[in-house]
């Protein structure tokens, strides 16, 4: 009954670890982030002292001058119970705090922090809030691309198509993986992308290698292949940097 995931040192400390990380390393932080750091600091600090107890009620019943063994060891259990109950409490409101913490980084753009965030709150068990905050910064991720994705075109000029692609290559890097149709939605703009790289190559006279995919992707050939994504986009950047380099 003394073990638990939200128990673990290790494991219960990673989060404050980085709010002390982000207090030190910018003095001048202020505002919900630093309010953020400093509430998980707290609540840090008060799980620790719960889980503490928990620890010395669980241990070897010592002498006491109450005479009747039973009524030492029910009291003790009790205690016990309390104690297990109010780390737990505490626990939830550390996870809700990181949580809060999360947010505000996103809102600052921190996504490197966010995703700390997450890989802490996943390695203790918490797989839903991990979740969560992935998809948060997924969201936040493609909201930042979102007017270079939509400018997405078959009849791109090449500075757009460098954008386009450096967009996609940004989105790919930083939205999670298990971001619910990540891949999906950026191969929806590898048609439209490999048109305009198309279209340059013929306006330029640029003979197609046989191994070239440049209109295999343009058809709409790999708009059931979210997989390889990544290296269907690859492909594209190098046929565009290849002819208008």
């Amino acid at each position: 009954m003394t073990e638990s995931p939200y128990l673990s040192l290790r494991q219960a400390v990673r989060p404050a670890i980085l709010a002390h990380w982000l207090l030190a390393g910018d003095q001048e932080r202020a505002g919900k982030l630093a309010a953020e750091c400093e509430d998980l600091l707290f609540l840090t600090r008060e799980l620790l002292k719960a889980a503490g107890r928990v620890r010395i009620l669980g241990g070897p019943v010592p002498a006491s001058d109450v005479p009747d063994p039973a009524e030492r060891a029910g009291d003790r259990h009790a205690q016990l119970l309390d104690a297990y109950a109010e780390a737990g409490l505490l626990w939830a409101k550390v996870v809700g705090c990181s949580v809060a913490l999360a947010e505000a980084l996103i809102d600052r753009g921190e996504w490197d922090d966010v995703r700390r965030l997450a890989d802490f709150l996943a390695g203790a068990g918490e797989e839903s809030a991990a979740a969560d905050l992935r998809i948060q910064l997924g969201k936040a991720v493609f909201q930042m691309h979102r007017e270079q994705l939509q400018a997405i075109s078959n009849t791109m000029p090449p500075a757009a198509i460098g954008k386009a692609i450096d967009a996609l290559r940004a989105v790919l890097r930083e939205v999670p993986e298990d971001f619910p149709d990540r891949n999906r939605e950026v191969n929806r703009f590898l048609p439209p992308l490999a048109s305009a790289i198309h279209a340059i190559m013929k306006d330029q006279d640029v003979d197609l290698p046989l191994t070239s995919r440049v209109e295999h992707i343009a058809t709409g050939g790999v708009a059931k292949y979210p997989d390889i994504v990544t290296m269907s986009l690859d492909e594209l950047a190098a046929e565009f940097e290849g002819t208008c380099s």
